[in-house]
């Protein structure tokens, strides 16, 4: 791909990429490879963004650390890398855009792709779910720190438990917190989660509480045909409506199984909550800088969601991964080196 883009991007155009996670390595990649300079600005310590903490990818189980290693190692000397920035102001003199540092530093570049990812729903919003009342009430964010540091899942009396719940759609599919998208992954990842949770535990029993599955990409379908088949995992259809705490810390929940119409009450030793995507709070401050629009949802807004998704009305500023709404690491990617092309279509006009 580099090739084509040496034949007509002018070598002294910079590209500003704002954010370090997935889209942002990916797209920083792609241009640093096609020869382009790049500065990639992040907030926090570290690239690789949420993939960073995570122990296994679905569908594959293979090491997250893969991914983010990969692309970290193809970000070469062309890029000037800004770790713990933040962005006071951005302004524009002519094609170039100055993006003002708290540090006093001023970066100029011909144009920006904003990459700055999304957040995780805060669980606690859930009240009825008891995360953060109840000791062995956890999210799948933490169960993933718990996969990646110790391999060693326990409640919170150290003990291994015999029964796991998880359950599905926390913070997504909800009216009562006005989120009505679908977070796309969730599902999946309960699914490897409830699989990995088997692999360390077979004797455990384990639930998945869902509304109803959105297996959308290539091998989710056969992971879940798998987590039931070979693993045992129940899959039971039907929203958690409130839970409960019993003296040894163990977890009662109230539901209702929505395919026999039945009441349901059962006990477990950990439950947790598969939580979702949430507009980033730096997207939303930063597309303010820049004057662009968000949808209902709260996701940015592209220009043409069909035809022109990574390009916005701000002419030389493009949107990648999930600032546009959840995605997972495979769509991420592919619409970062789509959103290179872009601006090297932008380059090339100018």
């Amino acid at each position: 791909m580099h090739r084509a883009f040496l034949s007509f991007i002018d070598m002294a155009k910079k590209v500003l990429v704002i954010g370090g996670g997935i889209a942002g390595m990916t797209a920083t990649a792609s241009l640093a490879e096609s020869g382009v300079h790049v500065d990639l600005l992040e907030k926090d310590d570290h690239l690789g963004g949420h993939v960073q903490r995570w122990d296994k990818l679905f569908p594959s189980l293979r090491p997250g650390k893969e991914v983010t290693d990969f692309f970290q190692n193809k970000i070469d000397d062309r890029v000037q890398v800004h770790m713990n920035v933040n962005i006071r102001d951005i302004s524009r003199m002519d094609d170039e855009f100055i993006l003002s540092l708290d540090n006093g530093e001023k970066i100029k570049g011909n144009a920006i792709i904003l990459a700055t990812g999304y957040e995780l729903f805060d669980a606690a919003r859930k009240e009825e779910y008891g995360y953060g009342i109840y000791d062995n009430v956890i999210t799948s964010a933490e169960l993933e720190d718990r996969f990646k540091t110790s391999g060693k899942i326990t409640t919170s009396n150290g003990e291994v438990p015999a029964r796991v719940a998880f359950i599905h759609c926390v913070g997504s599919r909800d009216e009562k917190v006005g989120n009505l998208y679908c977070s796309k992954v969730c599902c999946v990842t309960g699914v490897k989660q409830a699989i990995e949770i088997k692999e360390l535990l077979p004797s455990a029993e384990v639930f998945c509480f869902y509304m109803d599955l959105r297996m959308f990409d290539r091998n989710f379908e056969e992971l879940y045909f798998e987590a039931q088949q070979k693993w045992g995992i129940n899959f039971i259809r039907g929203r958690l409506s409130e839970c409960a705490e019993n003296p040894d810390h163990s977890i009662v929940l109230k539901t209702e199984d929505t395919l026999t119409g039945r009441p349901l009450k059962m006990t477990v030793d950990l439950m947790v909550l598969l939580i979702g995507f949430i507009p980033s709070p730096e997207t939303r401050r930063i597309s303010g800088m820049l004057g662009l629009q968000s949808g209902n949802d709260g996701f940015l807004k592209p220009e043409d969601e069909h035809i022109q998704d990574n390009i916005t009305a701000i002419p030389g500023v493009f949107i990648s991964g999930a600032v546009k709404g959840p995605a997972c690491i495979v769509n991420t990617v592919a619409d970062a080196r789509a959103t290179v092309l872009q601006v090297a279509a932008y380059l090339k006009s100018k």
